[in-house]
């Protein structure tokens, strides 16, 4: 009897452990989408959260002369500025004016904190398609 109630209590435990460690998870993972203009207003509201930000990148600001890439993306008249703390490879895509997506938190410095960037070139995929439907 003694035996089979350990089991049981060891058993809820892992349970416990199990459903605590998932929603942990889960809640690191989730992240909001916004735009440039959204961030600006929301931004002391985002403090701590993990965001997946849009806008394009403004031409001449990549600098990649730092141990931390930074640039700034932008959208109308708002800019945000970013540095790239994450460790994946840049995308062949990221450049100026091509439209990006950043993942991650606001730093201390008030500078967005970027793990992971994603990026694409519209305007270079139309191009190809055009050219390859025209022959």
């Amino acid at each position: 009897m003694v035996a089979r109630m350990k089991f049981i209590i060891g058993g809820i435990i892992i349970v416990a452990a199990l459903f605590w460690l998932g929603f942990v998870g889960f809640e690191e993972s989730k992240a909001y989408y916004i735009t440039v203009d959204e961030y600006r207003s929301m931004q002391e509201s985002l403090q701590g959260k993990t965001v997946r930000l849009a806008g394009d990148v403004v031409p001449g600001s990549i600098d990649r002369s730092k141990p931390q890439m930074e640039f700034i993306i932008g959208s109308g008249e708002s800019r945000i500025h970013v540095r790239y703390i994450g460790t994946d490879i840049i995308p062949d895509t990221f450049t100026d004016d091509s439209k990006a997506l950043v993942e991650g938190d606001i730093g201390a410095d008030g500078i967005f904190q970027a793990r992971h960037i994603e990026a694409k070139c519209a305007s270079k995929y139309e191009a190809e398609y055009s050219e390859r439907t025209s022959s």
